[in-house]
C-alpha cells in the first residue's frame, strides 16, 4: 500500500522533519505557494521556528487542458515557460497571450487579499524554503524560485512533501536545494498521495498567514 498523507498539516509536519538544519536558522523564512502550500509552510515554520509569509505564483494553463502547465507567472513580473510544450502543442502567442493576461490579474487579486496590511516581503540576502503541497510539472515552483532569485535571495530551498522524480533535475538550475518527502517512480498527481485534498480556500489561507507561530522571529 503507499504511503498518503493525512491532510496538508501532517504532510507539513513530515517535511519540516527532512529540513531540520535550517530550524532558527537566522535570516530564514518560510514561504508557502497558494493555496495549498500555505497550510504546509505553516506545519513547516511553527516546526523550524522560523516566519511564514506567501509567495503567488499563477500556472498558464494549456487552454483546453487546463491541467497541463505550459509555464508560470510569479510577482515581480517573472514568466518561466515551458517552450517543449509550448512548441509540442503549436501554440499560437495569442492564446498564450491571453492565458497570461488572465492569470496575471488573479495573481494580483490575490496579491491584494493574502498580503493586505502585510509588511513588505524581503528576500535578498535570506534563506527561502519555498514550500508546495506537490510538485508535479515544477512549473509553478520554477517560476517562483526564478522570482526569488531575482529578488537576490541568499538561498533557495525547494519543499514539497510528495514530487515527481523529475523535479529535483528539472528545478537543479533555479534552486540551491531541493527536499521533497516523496518522489515516487509512478506519479499521476498530487492529490493520490493524500487522503484528504480538500481545496484550500482564500478565507484559510489569509487565517493561516495571520495565525500566530510559536517562538518565530519577527520578518
Amino acid at each position: 500500500m503507499m504511503l498518503q498523507f493525512r491532510n496538508r498539516a501532517e504532510a507539513g509536519e513530515m517535511l519540516a522533519g527532512k529540513l531540520k538544519k535550517y530550524a532558527g536558522h537566522p535570516g530564514g523564512l518560510v514561504l508557502g505557494l497558494p493555496r495549498g502550500g500555505v497550510p504546509v509552510g505553516h506545519s513547516v515554520a511553527r516546526r523550524l521556528r522560523l516566519p511564514l509569509d506567501v509567495f503567488i505564483v499563477r500556472k498558464l494553463g494549456v487552454p483546453g487542458q487546463e491541467e497541463l502547465a505550459m509555464g508560470a507567472i510569479a510577482s515581480g513580473g517573472v514568466c518561466a515557460m515551458n517552450e517543449q510544450i509550448v512548441a509540442a502543442l503549436h501554440l499560437p502567442d495569442a492564446a498564450i497571450a491571453a492565458v497570461r493576461a488572465r492569470e496575471q490579474l488573479e495573481l494580483e487579486r490575490r496579491e491584494r487579499q493574502y498580503r493586505s496590511g502585510r509588511p513588505e516581503l524581503r528576500v535578498k540576502g535570506r534563506t527561502i524554503i519555498l514550500v508546495d503541497d506537490g510538485i508535479a510539472t515544477g512549473a509553478t515552483m520554477r517560476a517562483a524560485a526564478l522570482a526569488l532569485r531575482e529578488g537576490e535571495a541568499g538561498r533557495i530551498v525547494v519543499a514539497a512533501p510528495v514530487a515527481a522524480d523529475t523535479a529535483g533535475r528539472d528545478l537543479g538550475d533555479a534552486a540551491d536545494e531541493f527536499v521533497a518527502v516523496l518522489q515516487p517512480e509512478y506519479f499521476q498527481s498530487v492529490g493520490q498521495w493524500y487522503s484528504d485534498f480538500t481545496q484550500v480556500t482564500d478565507d484559510e489561507v489569509a487565517a493561516l498567514l495571520a495565525a500566530p507561530l510559536d517562538d518565530c522571529a519577527d520578518q
